[in-house]
């Protein structure tokens, strides 16, 4: 089956100043996201990508502007099963001031079970995900055949969740990986198991340089909600 590259959307202003986006319209990519997209042609010149499919979330878009300007012939198709979580109530908010809320510690720790006032399950999120992906590969196959490489731009959340249905891991461990914005994020499908040839590669080292603060080093620190603004 094909091989699908997932694409973390490029750093937003909602990840610099702390916010929770989720589904929040008019969530546009910052300075230093402009730069990472505009340096996404590059980094997958040597792909032959036989399509992208997008979230239909405005940083995701903005995201791919520049890869499509450099490929011309390449199919763009919107997908709405790769969209951000839906936060419901929590969308909006300042990550600091969710982090004193019962549900967080259930996020973190069993997310499985949690549910977002006004909002979507992680399960939900997740099985849509999976549903998205279980569709494009056998389109992206029957069209371009067993060998297509595609890419997909979507959140952190959904990719994680990916991720986990890809290694066979429950929903409630999915907090333990990490994809930093316009990180790649490579899984190969075939007819009997998927393989993950590549996770969270930036090409970029300087977030596992040790923090500024010696206060926050060695500590425990939970998983980003919404997937982290990445290095600094």
């Amino acid at each position: 089956m094909a091989t699908l590259i997932l694409l973390r959307h490029c750093r937003s202003t909602a990840n610099t100043s702390g916010v929770l986006a989720g589904r929040t319209p008019g969530v546009a990519l910052d300075g230093r996201g402009a730069a990472q997209a505009a340096a996404l042609p590059a980094r997958l010149a040597q792909v032959p990508l036989a399509a992208a499919v997008t979230s239909p979330l405005q940083r995701c878009q903005e995201t791919l502007s520049p890869l499509l300007e450099a490929r011309p012939g390449l199919p763009l198709f919107t997908e709405d099963r790769i969209s951000e979580c839906d936060y419901g109530d929590w969308s909006g908010r300042k990550l600091a001031e969710l982090n004193d809320e019962p549900l967080m510690e259930v996020v973190q720790h069993h997310p499985s079970a949690a549910a977002f006032p006004g909002g979507e399950s992680m399960r939900a999120m997740q099985a849509r995900a999976v549903d998205a992906v279980r569709y494009w590969n056998a389109r992206i196959e029957a069209e371009h055949g067993a060998e297509a490489v595609y890419l997909m731009c979507s959140h952190g959340d959904i990719i994680k969740s990916l991720v986990a249905d890809a290694v066979g891991i429950h929903l409630d461990l999915f907090q333990r990986i990490s994809v930093e914005p316009c990180s790649v994020t490579v899984i190969r499908y075939t007819r009997l198991r998927p393989f993950l040839v590549r996770l969270g590669d930036t090409g970029d080292f300087r977030s596992l340089a040790p923090e500024e603060d010696e206060g926050a080093a060695g500590t425990e620190r939970d998983a980003a909600l919404g997937g982290g603004a990445g290095a600094p």
